[in-house]
């Protein structure tokens, strides 16, 4: 088997895909990861809604969106604070993949990623370009930084994310296309990226992915409780974003 093995992809049962909405307010912090920074905080890499993870900020156009998983939360769906209060944004589209090698089947999908439409009030400007994966430290995306794609990560290079709170980091283990019974599992991915040494559960969901310190990918199934993830760029590419790589994103902040 080549490094892009397809053995593994075809086991595997979804992360986050059973009853969202009944988690919505359920969220496990270690009590020694620090508060998310800032305010108001940034999200990009903790956890954002009930059982969805928070990835990267990007845009579109003017508008500032924060990436999380398709199988999350549905598109119109408000995010609250964890107290049901406060607005931290609407989720919008999914990414789909056109044309679909298998519409009469499966909903086919470039990347396991949608966005929340940020609140204006809760769009954390001048760290647009942070993500904070709590004990695993902050990182800021260097300007000009290109998203990752499938071809661009290999079997060996490490991984980290940091859903539910809780920073891991491993390696990747195989790369390849994923499809199952549609009984099972309805969506189909070009490319599903396997570690066999980071352990996820529900909660993890859309979080953020880095391969070799660079944004990479969506946090989207399990392989036996092992992460499996979607590529960041060809959701990115499908739903028109741009990364943020510069603290406003290229934007004028309101005054």
């Amino acid at each position: 088997m080549d490094r892009r093995g397809r053995g593994l992809l075809l086991l595997a049962a979804a992360v986050g895909v059973v009853a969202v909405g009944v988690l919505v307010g359920w969220r496990v912090v270690d009590p020694a990861v620090p508060a998310p920074a800032g305010d108001p905080p940034v999200l990009a890499g903790r956890q954002l809604w009930g059982a969805c993870a928070g990835g990267f900020y990007a845009r579109s156009g003017p508008t500032i969106v924060l990436t999380s998983s398709a199988h999350c939360a549905a598109e119109g769906v408000t995010a609250t604070d964890p107290d049901g209060h406060g607005i931290r944004g609407v989720f919008g589209p999914a990414a789909v993949l056109d044309p679909c090698p298998h519409a009469s089947t499966h909903t086919c999908r470039p990347s396991d990623l949608n966005v929340l439409i940020v609140a204006p009030d809760r769009i954390p400007w001048g760290r647009l370009d942070t993500v904070d994966f709590g004990t695993g430290g902050i990182r800021t995306v260097a300007p000009g930084t290109s998203p990752l794609s499938c071809a661009d990560i290999a079997a060996g290079d490490r991984v980290e994310i940091n859903g539910r709170d809780r920073y891991r980091a491993g390696t990747v283990a195989e790369i390849g296309p994923y499809l199952h019974d549609p009984s099972a599992d309805g969506d189909y991915f070009p490319c599903m990226v396997a570690s066999a040494d980071v352990q996820v559960d529900v909660g993890d969901s859309g979080g953020a992915v880095l391969v070799r310190g660079l944004p990479a990918g969506v946090t989207s199934r399990s392989f036996d409780g092992r992460l499996g993830f979607t590529p960041l760029a060809e959701g990115l590419q499908a739903l028109g974003l741009e990364l943020c790589t510069e603290p406003d994103c290229g934007l004028v902040p309101p005054p």
